[in-house]
């Protein structure tokens, strides 16, 4: 059985008047024995519960006109690659995708069963495939679903595009999203520079998965398999965090950290005063969360619980940790800021202010996208993000990162401005 810790980072002294307390929830998981061995083909597959058919994965590749030559080469090589990684007795199949959406395998519902049979069956599919057309995410999702939908256990996809979603409407992608909520996780990637990342970052969100860029065709494979050994390394699903506020208080923020993605619209009541908000399938791991609640404003010396924070899995709470708030007229109490706390915070500005500038050098406003630039890479070093002043500095030349002056370089590679869109969202846990 895994065990679930939940740890509160705050400062819970407020000045009078204040009205909104500001946490970080570390929510991690891990079994007593600590990591088991992982699972490898050839070998009985455990999802929740132990049941070797209790797991379902999907691929969604690609196969638009954009992706003709080496992309799609590599794309088929990839999912080739992930194909391998799955272990006997995991239900699978590999979707198609242009401006419609085909069963690559199997040939016939429901789907396959993992054996050596069946991944060179897989593999084999994948010959015939060719680019053409456009692209249509919405109904990859759709297909998805009702493939998904029947199954049991973690089920979970890998979709890859190298295109923007330009065959269809954007509410028949959210209403596709819409329906897929709650039936499956999806990991997204783009591969090459001409996909969008606010459409990635939609699904992935929606669907409680990652997104990332893959400059160069040739790293998808490398890509591939290692999301798929994350995803089978997953053993327990349901996993929700509740948050109960007290009457007169209600939360204002809930994020995932890294990658930011925001949970606020996924919540779900569960009682008058509690929220439960989904978080996906869990193995051995650790993720942060940022957590603001607004509250009554107090007096000086009055005390309060502002949230009662619970991880439920299926029906039963596994942890759970108070978020308090007293307030004081003690200066030296109410301004000091928990340090985990200040880099949430941070973080969160620096992405804004990454995004900001990305999209002012787009539309060719050069001044403004640098200056917001230069705070980016100011607030990234003070939070000891090196990660990404490197990544700026395929963007702008960094005179001072401490102070944030940077100038703006001559020519700036497309690439590079969807690496650090995409990746903007990495955080660090604490500042060095």
């Amino acid at each position: 059985m895994t065990d679930f810790t939940v740890d509160c980072f705050q400062n819970e002294y407020l000045p009078e008047g204040a009205d909104v307390m500001h946490a970080v929830l570390t929510v991690t998981s891990g079994g007593p024995d600590g990591p088991g061995p992982a699972a490898v083909p050839g070998t009985p597959a455990t999802g929740t519960g132990g049941d070797p058919t209790d797991r379902a994965e999907l691929l969604l590749i690609d196969v638009s006109g954009s992706m003709n030559g080496a992309k799609l080469q590599e794309a088929k090589a990839a999912v080739a690659a992930a194909v391998d990684c799955l272990p006997d007795g995991v239900r699978f199949g590999i979707v198609a995708g242009n401006h419609t959406a085909t069963v690559v395998y199997p040939h016939q519902p429901p789907l396959a069963v993992a054996s050596d049979a069946t991944r060179g069956a897989a593999k084999a599919s994948l010959r015939h495939l060719r680019a053409e057309g456009g692209t249509a995410i919405g109904s990859w999702i759709h297909l998805a679903t009702g493939l998904l939908r029947p199954e049991s256990g973690i089920r979970h996809a890998i979709l890859l595009t190298d295109g923007r979603n330009e065959h269809e409407s954007a509410p028949v992608l959210a209403q596709c999203l819409s329906n897929a909520e709650g039936v499956f996780q999806c990991d997204c990637r783009g591969v090459g520079a001409d996909w969008e990342v606010a459409e990635l970052r939609r699904v992935a969100t929606a669907l409680l998965g990652s997104y990332d860029i893959v400059p160069e065709a040739s790293g998808l494979q490398a890509d591939f398999t290692a999301m798929m050994h994350q995803a089978l390394s997953r053993q327990v699903d349901d996993v929700r965090v509740r948050v109960w506020a007290p009457k007169g208080a209600a939360v204002e923020v809930l994020k995932q950290l890294d990658p930011i993605a925001d949970l606020l619209g996924s919540g779900v009541p569960s009682s008058s005063l509690s929220v439960d908000f989904p978080t996906g399938a869990w193995g051995e791991e650790s993720r942060d969360y940022h957590l603001a609640v607004r509250v009554p404003p107090g007096g000086v010396g009055d005390e309060m619980l502002a949230a009662r924070v619970s991880l439920i899995v299926g029906d039963d709470t596994v942890a759970q940790v108070l978020v308090r708030c007293t307030w004081t007229d003690d200066v030296a109490r109410s301004t000091v800021l928990n340090r985990r706390v200040a880099a949430a915070l941070g973080e969160d500005e620096m992405a804004e202010a990454i995004q900001e500038g990305i999209d002012a050098m787009r539309s060719g406003d050069v001044e403004q996208g640098t200056a917001r630039l230069g705070r980016a890479v100011r607030l990234a070093t003070e939070h000891g993000n090196d990660e990404v002043v490197e990544r700026l500095s395929a963007l702008v030349d960094i005179e001072d990162p401490a102070t944030g002056l940077v100038r703006p370089r001559r020519a700036v590679d497309p690439t590079d401005l969807l690496i650090a869109e995409t990746r903007s969202t990495r955080t660090v846990r604490t500042r060095r």
